[in-house]
This record gives C-alpha cells, structure tokens and sequence, in this order.
C-alpha cells in the first residue's frame, strides 16, 4: 500500500510539472477544438534553439570533467543508450498493433536521460552521504546522442524496409533492393544506403543542433551566451514545444486505443530492466577502473530514466511521423515515476555488491 500512495504521489508530481502539464494542455486545447497554432518557421527556430542548449550544456560538462576518468563510464553509459534501444525494438516496436516508428521512438525516450531524475538520484546520494564522481552529469549526453540517434537511424532504416521497391530509374540501374518480392521475406538494403541513411541522421537538423551545440560547449567558451540566452528562455520553449506536442498527440489519440495496454506495460516494466542493464554496465566500469558505487547508482538511474528535455524536440524534429501520444505519455507519465521509486533499489544493490 506505501508503494502505490507513494507511485500516485509521483505520478501526481510529474502531472504537474511543465513538461507534461503543458503537454496535456494541448490536448484540451485540441479537444475542444481550439484554434490555436504555432507558426511552422516559429516551431523551428525552437526547436533549434532547445537543442543547442542543451548540447551545449552537455559540451560544457565534459569540458570540465577529467577525460581520462570520464572514459569508460561514457562508454558504458552510451552502450547502455544502445542496448536500451535495440531491447525496445524487439520487444516494444514488435508489439502486433504498435506502429514500429512509435515503439522506436519510444524506446529512444527510454534509452535517453531525465535530468530530473539523475538530480533526484544525487539528491538522495548526497543525503546519505553516498560519495560520486563529480563528472557525473558529464555522461548523460553519451547515453542521450548514443539513444536518440539509434532510434532515429532504425526507425529510418525500418521505413526505408517497408517501403516499395524501386522499380528502376529507366536506364535498367535498380536505385533500391528491398528484397526478393515476396511479402514475408526480409527486405536488403543497398550497399551503400545504410550509410547514406546514417549520414541523413546526422545532417538532420535536430541532430545536428546537438552535435553542434556540444562540439561548442566543448571546445569554445560560450558560458556567457548560454547563461544569458539559452537556459533563461529553455523551460519556457519547452513548454510551447509541449503544447503543440500535445495538440498533435490529442489529433493521434486514436491510434493507442487498440494498444495503450502495451504501453501501460512497458512503461511500468522497462525503467526497472533499463536500469538493471545500467548496473550491470557500472559494476564492470567499477571492477574495469574503480569506478565508485554511487556512480554505478548514478548510472542505473540515468539507465531507467527517460527523457523529459533533449528527447522530445530531437525526435519530434526528426521523425515527425511518430506519435507524441505514445513516447512522451509512456515515458514521462509512466516511466519517470517509476524510475524515481526504483532509486532506493539501486541504491540497496550497490550496498551489498560493492558497498559504500
């Protein structure tokens, strides 16, 4: 009973706060068939500016953080990213009803990190004088390009797939092999086309941004630019970036009738299995190179968040043909409130394999 008034408490948090208060918001406004709208340029320039923020927030974390130290936990944390995505895809994106651009997507939500939720895992550390490395904060970019770009390249890939072969382009040079014709066997790809698919992600605007904005935090100085322009003005883009998610979701509700139940289920199962994937990954970075147990916490709970900030705009801006509906309501309502009770499991497993 404590652990369902304390999950209803959670959940009633995260109702409340602007990413998905907001995102609700826009679905009332659809609901009653509000007029309201962004400009498509206005929409764009936002989500430009979100995702230089936060890439450039990720590059000023790893600039200051001890390279050498940093190295094998961000190459955990961004196996973790992967893992967390290409689990997603066989089980969520596989789901008879689940439209597999939907379940990749949201698998890239799950495989990405809530800021929040890592705050609130230090915030619990630092009350039991648990003891972390201070580049923590420097590993969730890893996880997060690591995840969003997987998701976004395989839900490419998959539509690239299922798409009609091309016929030809009438010189008798085939342009694309999907397969042998047949309906059940499975479509190939082109020699060379998988790295055309991946070159496209990473030219595509949303990810771009990012890239962009970390290689700045990285190697410029544009701490006075950031403080002063992008994080006054972040949350209250978010928010607008919320709104219209919401009135699109509102437009697709019908879409999760069939399968809300395969949501429901992977949003209350997959934060505890991510972060047990995060765990195992931090204990070998522990017995690897001494990594401390509050990290390895730190790194199961960044495995079972899923993001509330850079993951949204970057894959609302590139795979807009995926349902708002489905990855930000399975993450946000379902996933963070899970993955901030499971903070005290963490904790209690690192206690007794490694102990404090």
């Amino acid at each position: 009973m404590d652990i369902l008034t304390a999950l209803m408490s959670t959940l009633l948090d995260q109702l409340q706060k602007p990413t998905l208060s907001f995102l609700l918001g826009g679905m009332v406004l659809a609901a009653i068939g509000s007029k309201f709208e962004i400009p498509d340029p206005v929409y764009k320039f936002i989500i430009v500016l979100l995702l230089l923020k936060v890439g450039l927030s990720g590059g000023i974390a790893m600039r200051e953080a001890d390279l050498a130290a940093l190295a094998v936990p961000a190459f955990c944390a961004a196996l973790a990213g992967i893992l967390i995505v290409l689990l997603g895809t066989r089980t969520l994106a596989r789901w008879r009803g689940v439209r597999p651009v939907d379940g990749m997507a949201t698998a890239g939500l799950f495989g990405a990190v809530s800021a929040s939720t890592l705050a609130a895992g230090m915030t619990m550390l630092d009350a039991e004088g648990i003891a972390y490395e201070g580049f923590i904060g420097a590993l969730y970019p890893f996880m997060d390009i690591a995840a969003l770009v997987t998701a976004i390249l395989l839900a490419r890939v998959a539509a690239v797939r299922r798409a009609p072969a091309a016929s030809g382009n009438g010189s008798g040079t085939a342009t694309l092999s999907l397969g042998s014709g047949d309906g059940d066997a499975p479509a190939r790809l082109e020699p060379g086309l998988m790295r055309g698919i991946l070159t496209d992600t990473l030219r595509s605007p949303a990810i771009s941004a990012l890239l962009l904005g970390i290689v700045l935090g990285l190697f410029a100085r544009p701490e006075t630019v950031y403080h002063d322009f992008y994080k006054p003005l972040f949350h209250g883009l978010l928010s607008i970036l919320m709104l219209i998610m919401g009135m699109e979701a509102w437009a697709r509700l019908s879409e999760l009738r069939k399968v809300a139940h395969a949501y429901v289920l992977y949003g209350l199962t997959a934060p505890l299995v991510h972060g047990c994937l995060g765990f195992a990954l931090g204990l070998a970075a522990h017995h690897l190179t001494g990594f401390s147990a509050g990290g390895v916490v730190l790194l199961s709970v960044m495995a079972a968040s899923s993001s509330d900030i850079s993951g949204p705009p970057t894959l609302r801006g590139a795979l807009p043909e995926a349902n708002p509906s489905a990855y930000v309501g399975a993450s946000t309502g379902l996933g963070t409130p899970v993955a901030i009770l499971s903070i005290p499991l963490f904790i209690a497993l690192a206690e007794r394999l490694i102990g404090f």
